[in-house]
């Protein structure tokens, strides 16, 4: 036991000096309101997820993967940037409205980086950070851009129709484009398999952040008749989210049709918990045994599906249950590539290397931050300490079977000890104020870090 972890970063070693010459490609597939447990290798029973199986069959699943946060734009600022949403600008969501700025120009994100590496670099899908020339994929790194801009687009006219006027949301490098009637799930595979081709002698990176399962839910006919005994709305949302597999499984086998599949990173993660909005028919994910959902910070809301597969260089069939979070996967693709960070760019994220090697080596982070709001006096905040969890201004319409509504001043402070209570189910806060106190402490150090950037 011991010998094969005191071997195994030789043994990675080896393997990326063996591709120094031709570092891996990196494809981030990132979902859009998946919830904790949907997919069968997290336990969903009443699903088929054929292909992030496999996914998991040839790589390492996380069990305690915390998103960067609990909305969309920020969720993704921290997954491109490596800090906390509230440091890259993007604490909340960013307007859909044409004409309207997101993510601050200066902030790094992974394209950037891996582009002065020697990468070409290609978004498809969601952006949802910006809605300006300056703030589009295209100028934030990325040498391709096919997709939408907004938060979401109906998969046929590629209209955005939650918040009018109505308005046309499809673009290719900067310029307005028109498929009316093609469905969206084939436009992004059609144009990931023409990128890789096109930049198949690598490397390349692709952050392909698919806007499924999120509203509106247009699975394909296939999944539809498949579901068509399941319960609504739960029927709604598995043949979406089973189109979704279907999306990666294409991917999948047009890498290995291509010879590419041993040297490629594939990254699969959803961006946050499962939408009980009104637009979902307000439910239909699963949070499983988490108190929580989309939009707020129970661990329903940022306990997320996620895998990374890379069988050239990584472990295969192996799970992980350390605590990492979305910001965690810029300096591990940094690391894994050898690229360099700026050395102003500050990272709240930590590599995950280690972690990814050895199933026995701890956590990379004492304590983790999140906000999701721009007044940090009103925003909802939690604070992760080891197996306690503090959460401030927070609400939730999910929760374990037996559990009541939050009401008054749980609301206003919530203290959780997931070792015991993965639920969240019993606030601690009365019997257990040093631990309250640390933790106020550690998001009060958190916020002063933030002040000015």
């Amino acid at each position: 036991m011991h010998l094969r972890f005191l071997l195994v970063p030789i043994v990675l070693a080896a393997s990326l000096n063996l591709f120094a010459a031709e570092k891996p490609n990196v494809i981030i597939v990132y979902t859009d309101d998946q919830g904790s447990i949907d997919a069968n290798c997290y336990g969903a029973t009443d699903l088929a997820t054929p292909h992030i199986d496999r996914l998991a069959e040839t790589g390492v699943r996380f069990t305690q993967m915390l998103a960067p946060s609990a909305i969309c734009s920020a969720s993704r600022a921290g997954l491109l940037t490596g800090q906390m949403p509230a440091r890259a600008g993007v604490p909340a969501n960013v307007s859909s409205a044409k004409g309207n700025s997101g993510m601050p120009t200066e902030k790094i994100t992974i394209a950037e980086a891996l582009r002065k590496s020697g990468y070409a670099t290609g978004h498809i899908g969601k952006w949802h950070l910006g809605y300006t020339p300056e703030t589009m994929p295209n100028a934030q790194g990325f040498d391709y851009s096919f997709g939408h801009m907004g938060g979401c687009i109906d998969n046929y006219s590629h209209f955005f129709y939650w918040q009018g006027p109505n308005r046309h949301d499809l673009w290719r490098n900067g310029e307005e484009i028109w498929q009316d009637g093609v469905y969206f799930g084939d436009s992004m595979v059609d144009e990931i398999n023409a990128f890789i081709d096109k930049e198949k002698d690598g490397p390349f990176f692709v952050y392909w952040a698919i806007n499924w399962p999120h509203y509106p839910l247009q699975g394909t006919a296939k999944w539809r008749d498949y579901y068509k005994d399941l319960e609504h709305p739960r029927d709604k949302y598995a043949a979406f989210l089973s189109s979704t597999d279907d999306l990666l499984g294409q991917l999948l086998d047009h890498l290995e049709k291509s010879g590419l599949r041993e040297n490629t990173m594939v990254i699969f993660q959803s961006d946050h918990g499962h939408s009980v909005e009104e637009r979902t028919f307000h439910g239909g994910g699963s949070a499983g045994p988490y108190r929580g959902h989309k939009g707020n910070l129970f661990e329903g809301g940022l306990r997320v599906p996620s895998v990374v597969s890379w069988p050239a260089g990584l472990p295969k069939g192996e799970v992980r249950d350390q605590l990492v979070t979305g910001m965690d996967w810029f300096p591990t693709i940094m690391e894994l590539t050898g690229t360099e960070i700026a050395a102003d760019h500050i990272i709240d994220g930590k590599s995950m290397v280690n972690v990814l090697l050895d199933e026995d080596a701890g956590s990379q982070h004492d304590s983790f931050y999140w906000r999701l709001g721009g007044n940090p006096d009103k925003a909802k905040w939690a604070v992760r300490k080891g197996p306690w969890k503090l959460l401030g201004n927070t609400m939730e319409n999910v929760r374990p079977e037996g559990v009541s509504e939050l009401t008054g001043e749980d609301k206003k402070l919530f203290l959780a000890n997931l070792d015991e209570d993965i639920g969240e189910t019993t606030n601690r806060k009365a019997d257990h104020p040093e631990v309250v106190a640390e933790l106020l402490k550690i998001r009060e150090e958190k916020e002063k870090s933030m002040v000015g950037q």
